[in-house]
């Protein structure tokens, strides 16, 4: 089938508006690929450093300088249950290279930090900004100068999006991606939901929670349900940086090892030297960021991704902004129903076709760029396709035809919903974004007075004081990145859900986030500019109308112009946020972040020599330059100069 013309409308569009940039990115790419491996730029003491502690045929590799070196980049830690596998990868991968004729290292560790943990708790304030510092993090262990390529190992919410801008700042290095798997199946997610609303509600003490709790998450790999950590593995496949269906296979398997043993031995044959030169700079190109956007949307994916898509993009020289999700949204089917936007888990989203079946159902609507590199080389159909053993051989086979349940799984020609899962909030409260794949049609549009709150804690207490049995919007302040590290506001959804389920009408408006948890109730979230950047989100009082209409995507305060015109900020004292559990050491962070429509980060593009006419189309602008129609005028500038 033809592409969508509007995928072909809003590709070019990126690629018009990040022309400059992206140039630039590329100058950058091969300024950094020197003639030969790159320890070949090293100094013999520089060197002699870089392989001492290695054994001695790994060690006669390195210094010959003539097979590959593989960097092994990972966010292990064993507190995280999705982390822990990482702990032997390093021994798999390090035969596996060695087999193919090279060898591997490890070259650093991440911090890696779970929200699950710190949910509600003040470490949640660094949360956001450990993408960047996980980002930050990847860079030290590469600075070596020693590797022709590099693995990385992480699954979870803001550690895949800091591996992924750390190795696109070395993206003159081929990247594979390495997940761990998703945990076996616990409790059902109907079940928990519900234990935790009565939990809230005072019906359940604390120990039985805790043994509910206990009892959905049980072991190692990840957290089952569709959050932003399996939304990354969603994303990584359909990228083309992982090995097809690598995503969702469990750890501690036959089939887990055997494809992190497979992705060694495609880095060193991808590695420059290797013979089939891949870097991830090129492969995550345009195309490849709206292939992303667009998986997003056709599976209900974490809202996290409107900021973290924003930032990795940004690291390869590309813009975008909440105007190409939203107009992509509205031509993307929604063909996955997976908790919170469904009762299955992504084991039962595995069984019932998985990845493959999504990237195929996709690429045969018109509404996935095939012709992309891949880690595999070229086009994203081979990816279309599940592992699996064939006389004890790893080997790939299309992906199935039908869907095993169609409960959790659709085709494109029988979606969940005809358009995807996200939507642009706009209005004279700012730009948002709202996750309705989950939310029921008669819950979409919202007009209530609103109760103002500047801290998750103030309306947990209002709410047990019993204050909030009414129709209400809670406007809740000064969560954005700058105020406090923007912290997910998921504490906030079991009460938020008691009080719908008793027929009020209940709606969330914030500046802070959600993530892949945003559940039933409606929330507007990534309000931007955020409060403390002088937002008119901080101009709401409370008993003001506040009217949220997802179906239109409008978010508006009905307070009359004059009025509305008059008013400032109220203010609030932020002192508490800002010290205590480490938070004093990411000030600057606080200080000198972007927008969450601009990723958060605290990065940027870099300068560009000189002005230029293209500099147009900065996000939230009107997106008015020319559209083109032939998808061959698609910008990339992704060609690989040979030696």
């Amino acid at each position: 089938m033809p592409k969508n013309p509007v995928l072909i409308a809003v590709t070019n569009r990126i690629a018009q508006r990040s022309r400059p940039w992206r140039s630039a990115y590329l100058q950058r790419l091969e300024l950094a690929r020197r003639n030969g491996p790159q320890r070949g730029a090293l100094g013999c003491t520089n060197l002699a450093h870089g392989f001492a502690a290695f054994p001695k045929n790994d060690k006669l590799v390195l210094r010959e300088q003539k097979q590959p070196s593989v960097a092994i980049v990972s966010s292990y830690n064993d507190m995280l249950s999705a982390h822990q596998p990482f702990e032997h990868f390093p021994k798999i991968i390090k035969e596996a290279a060695r087999e193919a004729g090279g060898v591997a290292q490890f070259a650093g560790g991440t911090p890696a930090m779970c929200d699950g943990v710190t949910q509600g708790q003040p470490g949640m304030e660094l949360s956001l900004f450990s993408r960047d510092t996980i980002a930050m993090a990847t860079a030290v262990a590469l600075s070596h100068n020693m590797f022709d390529a590099a693995l990385y190992l992480g699954i979870c919410d803001k550690i895949v999006p800091g591996l992924l801008i750390g190795a696109l700042h070395f993206g003159h290095l081929p990247a594979i991606f390495v997940p761990g798997g998703p945990m076996s199946t616990g409790m059902a997610n109907s079940e928990k939901s519900r234990i935790r609303q009565l939990y809230a509600q005072g019906k359940l003490s604390r120990e039985e929670l805790l043994d509910a709790e206990s009892q959905s998450y049980h072991g190692p790999g990840t957290c089952t349900f569709y959050g932003t950590a399996n939304s990354n593995q969603m994303l990584m496949e359909v990228m083309g940086l992982h090995l097809p269906g690598a995503a969702f296979i469990p750890p501690y398997t036959e089939m887990r090892d055997a494809l992190t043993a497979e992705a060694a031995r495609r880095a060193v044959r991808i590695a420059d030297g290797g013979g089939e030169y891949l870097p991830v700079g090129h492969v995550v190109d345009e195309k490849a960021i709206v292939n992303a956007i667009v998986a997003l949307h056709a599976t209900g994916g974490s809202t996290n991704h409107t900021m973290h898509l924003v930032a990795i993009a940004r690291a390869a020289g590309i813009v975008i902004d909440w105007n190409d999700f939203s107009e992509l949204s509205a031509i993307v089917p929604l063909l996955a129903r997976v908790y919170p936007n469904g009762e299955a888990d992504v084991n039962h989203f595995h069984a019932a076709g998985s990845t493959g079946f999504v990237i195929r159902e996709l690429l045969d609507a018109g509404l996935l760029h095939e012709d992309v590199k891949t880690i595999l080389g070229e086009g994203l159909r081979r990816h279309a396709t599940e592992p699996l053993f064939i006389d004890g051989r790893l080997q790939w086979r299309d992906a199935p035809e039908k869907s095993g349940d169609e409960n959790v799984l659709r085709p494109a020609a029988n979606p969940f919903s005809s358009e995807g899962g996200l939507r642009l909030m706009t209005g004279n409260l700012g730009r948002s974004v709202i996750k309705v794949s989950a939310v029921k049609p008669q819950y979409r549009v919202i007009e209530a007075p609103a109760i103002v709150f500047h801290s998750q804690d103030a309306f947990l207490q209002d709410f047990h004081d019993g204050k909030l049995d009414r129709d209400f919007v809670a406007v809740v302040t000064f969560q954005g990145p700058r105020a406090n590290g923007m912290p997910e506001l998921h504490s906030l959804t079991p009460a938020l859900g008691v009080l719908q389920d008793k027929g009020r009408k209940v709606a969330l408006v914030t500046d802070g986030r959600m993530s892949g948890a945003s559940g039933k109730v409606p929330a507007a979230i990534h309000v931007s500019p955020e409060v403390l950047a002088g937002g008119p989100l901080g101009r709401v009082r409370t008993g003001d109308m506040i009217r949220l209409d997802a179906e239109a995507g409008t978010l508006e305060a009905l307070v009359p112009q004059e009025q509305w015109a008059a008013r400032g900020s109220e203010a609030a004292d932020l002192s508490s946020n800002h010290t205590g559990f480490g938070r004093e050491l990411f000030a600057v962070f606080r200080q000198h972040v972007s927008s969450a429509e601009e990723g958060a980060a605290n990065f940027s593009l870099p300068p560009l020599e000189e002005p230029s006419d293209l500099l147009i189309n900065q996000p939230g602008g009107n997106n008015s330059e020319k559209e083109f129609s032939d998808e061959d005028t698609v910008v990339t500038n992704s060609a690989i100069n040979p030696r």
